[in-house]
This record gives structure tokens, C-alpha cells and sequence, in this order.
């Protein structure tokens, strides 16, 4: 089948086409041509507008499967992800039994050759992501395994933390850690501020991610290595992670979509929706976030997708279980961040840069190449709602609203996703 992305602007930096509008052909899952000329096609889409990268890559959203196939399993968070123009996601291993042997990595990633959208495996740094034994790293790393984190938990043992960091040196792997003190945030329910104060809940302070922040970065300066701190979120935090770069630590970071945009005042009427971890801060740390985006500190966007089903999180504010669905809602968040930062830039954040990051093949934009591509309409306004959630879950503050900024085709392995 032949698809014509006609007049879409070229988001890739390093390409003669890169900001410059064009018409792309799609054939049989390859790109036949790129240029002015209007090419005959079963499919036309009008990309007005549009910017077309490079297939989006998630690094790091969270399923169930295996053991909570109710929260989200592979194929809810494949239609959602493609849904959400993503080609590839990193999965975090917090699952039952954890992803820690190479029969979990198999589970996870048969069948790639075949999907619109790939998966791959994050493993666990420590047995069941407790934090207390380290894995089987080489054997994970030879089995697949792209990265090595306890995901949604820090790895909080000191020495069980630099200890990972000198192992992964082994083969250059990447430690990727959930940066939070755990004693510090511990019964915490959101930000520990004045708003958590009003409300009368206990918060998780700043320094809490910063604490950790600081004293990991000391361990990675001791002992050499790869880091890379997932779902940051305070001021100070960009700025330890900055001054770390320029001491010349090989050192990395990422926020989700939301996290620069939302903060703890939207908590006020309890919607459990907004609590995440780590939880959403004041307009002063969102303020640092958007300027750590600009100014490269922040390497990679994530969406932070966290499925957690109805009776986990439509319970009493301090019995609901963290996170947010979002990968279908992450096009929305691109689009309103674009506001303060350039689009190129953005895209890069979720194409590129991660796929350097877990050393992953960086597709191309030329003719002949197959198709791996996210076509993305930042004016786009569309209803999220139960017709058009793809995830098991419906945990999204965006659930039943009209939102702006939608990926309008995916391209991946042959296939495609495209919106009506």
C-alpha cells in the first residue's frame, strides 16, 4: 500500500530535508521517494502543518505483563503506544515475576520483528527490585536487555549502587535510577509544601530526589560509569545534574511530558489522577524544568506512563496508588511545551536522544530506508475518552477532555497506524 505524507515538515536534524516541507511516499513499508513532485498514492494525508521525525521512542513506561495483566498488558500498551506515535518503548521490569532472567527478556521482546511498535527490556539492577542483590547483568545485557534499573524504585543501597556502576562497565551499560531518598518520602502522598500543608497530607519533599541526586553523582565521580536519572523534577536537581556535566561525568536525565506543565495546586480537590511519583511540584521547579530542556540538561522526555487500575487508584487520596496513563496524551504535552521550546529540539528528546542513550540502531529519513516514522499535528484537537484509550487503564486527569496536539501516523516494521 502506498501512503503520500504530502507537504509535512522534516524534523531531523543532520538531513538535507530537516525543517523543510516535503512530500514523503510510503510503499510497502519503505520510503519510495521524498520531494516536491505529487506522487500517486492508495492513501493521501494532508501534513499541513505537520512535522514528521524519526519514530518516537519512550524510554521507560510501565506494563503489567507479566502478573498484572489488568493494569496494562504488551498489547493494550502496543495500541496505545502506536496510538500515541511511538515506534519503540523501554519497559521498566517492576512486574511479576520481575525482569531479571532471560525466559522475562524473551517474554517481553518475541515478536519484535513483527510489531508496529517495538519493545524493549529494561532489567532489574537488583533481584525483585528490592535493592539488596545485584543481578545477572552480562547474562541480562547478552540476553537483550537494553538498560538496567529497579524502575519505579530507587536503587537505595549505597553499595549496592556503586557496585552496579562498576559492573556495567563491563559493557558500557547504562544504570538508570529513580532517584528518591526512601526514608525521606516515606507515607508521602504528594509535594511537601504549602498546598500539602492545606490539605493536611504528608509530602515529599525536594530534597528527597536531590539528596539522592547529589549523593549518587558523588558515586559515579568515585567509580566511572554510565547514569542516567529518570522522572527528575526540581530546580536544584537540574542544577546538581548540570554542574555534574560540566565536571565532565557521564550523566543523563529525563522528566516526563507532564511534569514542567502540571503543578501540586491541582491537587486541591483530591483528583488522584495528579498523583505521581515524584509528585508534581510549583511553578518554580516547572520554570527550571523548561529551562533545563532548553539549555540541554535534560537529555530525554518520557511519557511516565503508569497504568494502575480502579481499585487501585479511585480509592481515598492516601490509598491510591501512584501514576498516570500517557503515552496516547504525551502528542498534547509536546505540542504545549513548544510554547518555550523549539519543536526540533523537543523531537530530538524523543528520537534520538534515547535511542544513543540505550545504544539503539537511530533510523534514517532517506529514500530506500524503511519506514520508521511519527507524523505529529500540534493543532490537532481531539476528545480522550473511553472510545479512544487504547490502555486498559483509565487513570488520565485528560480522560473525557478535548486536548491539542495529536500523533496522526506511526510507521514501524511494515505497518502502520493512522488516524482517521
Amino acid at each position: 500500500m502506498k501512503i503520500l505524507l504530502q507537504s509535512a515538515t522534516i524534523i531531523n536534524k543532520g538531513n538535507p530535508f530537516h525543517n523543510k516541507k516535503k512530500n514523503v511516499l510510503i510503499n510497502n513499508g519503505r520510503i519510495a521517494e521524498i520531494g516536491d513532485k505529487n506522487y500517486t498514492a492508495d492513501k493521501i494525508i494532508e501534513a499541513e502543518g505537520m512535522f514528521l521525525s524519526i519514530g518516537w521512542f519512550d524510554l521507560g513506561a510501565y506494563v503489567g505483563d507479566p502478573g498484572l495483566e489488568h493494569k496494562e498488558d504488551l498489547s493494550s500498551l502496543t495500541k496505545a503506544a502506536a496510538a500515541g506515535g511511538f515506534t519503540d518503548v523501554a519497559i521498566l521490569p517492576n512486574t511479576y515475576p520481575t525482569v531479571q532472567t532471560k525466559n522475562e527478556i524473551s517474554y517481553i521482546t518475541q515478536g519484535n520483528e513483527n510489531r508496529l511498535v517495538k519493545i524493549h527490556a529494561l532489567a532489574a539492577v537488583t533481584k525483585d527490585n528490592k535493592g539488596e542483590e545485584l543481578t545477572e547483568m552480562i547474562d541480562l545485557f547478552e540476553s537483550g536487555a537494553v538498560g538496567f534499573t529497579d524502575g519505579l524504585k530507587s536503587v537505595w543501597h549505597t553499595d549496592i549502587f556503586l557496585k552496579s556502576l562498576q559492573y556495567l562497565q563491563k559493557f558500557d551499560g547504562l544504570l538508570i535510577d529513580h532517584p528518591e531518598d526512601n526514608w525521606l518520602n516515606m507515607f508521602g502522598q504528594m509535594h511537601e509544601g504549602i498546598n500539602s500543608t492545606m490539605l493536611g497530607l504528608k509530602g515529599m519533599p525536594r530534597i528527597a530526589e536531590e539528596v539522592a541526586v547529589s549523593k549518587n553523582l558523588e558515586l559515579l565521580n568515585y567509580s566511572g560509569g554510565r547514569l542516567h536519572f529518570s522522572k527528575i523534577s526540581t530546580a536544584k536537581t537540574v542544577e546538581l545534574v548540570k554542574a555534574a556535566k560540566k565536571r565532565g561525568l557521564n550523566v543523563s536525565c529525563d522528566i516526563t511530558g507532564y511534569q514542567a506543565l502540571l503543578d501540586d495546586s491541582l491537587l486541591m480537590d483530591f483528583d488522584t489522577n495528579y498523583k505521581v511519583n515524584p509528585p508534581l511540584r510549583e511553578k518554580a521547579d516547572n520554570e527550571a524544568l523548561i529551562k533545563g530542556l532548553n539549555d540541554g540538561t535534560i537529555d530525554v522526555l518520557i511519557s511516565g506512563h503508569v497504568p494502575q487500575d480502579d481499585e487501585s487508584k479511585f480509592l481515598e487520596f492516601d490509598l491510591s496508588d501512584f501514576g498516570m496513563i500517557n503515552l496516547q496524551t504525551f502528542a498534547s504535552q509536546l505540542s504545549t511545551l513548544s510554547k518555550w521550546v523549539e519543536m526540533d529540539l523537543l523531537i530530538e528528546k524523543i528520537t534520538t536522544a534515547p535511542r544513543k542513550l540505550l545504544k539503539q540502531e537511530i533510523p534514517k529519513i532517506e529514500v530506500d530506508e524503511k519506514a520508521c516514522l511519527t507524523l505529529f499535528d500540534p493543532n490537532a484537537k481531539w476528545t480522550f475518552d473511553k472510545s479512544t484509550n487504547y490502555s486498559k487503564s483509565r487513570n488520565s486527569p485528560w480522560l473525557g477532555k478535548t486536548i491539542k496536539g495529536r500523533a496522526i501516523a506511526t510507521f514501524n516494521n511494515g505497518k502502520a497506524k493512522v488516524e482517521d
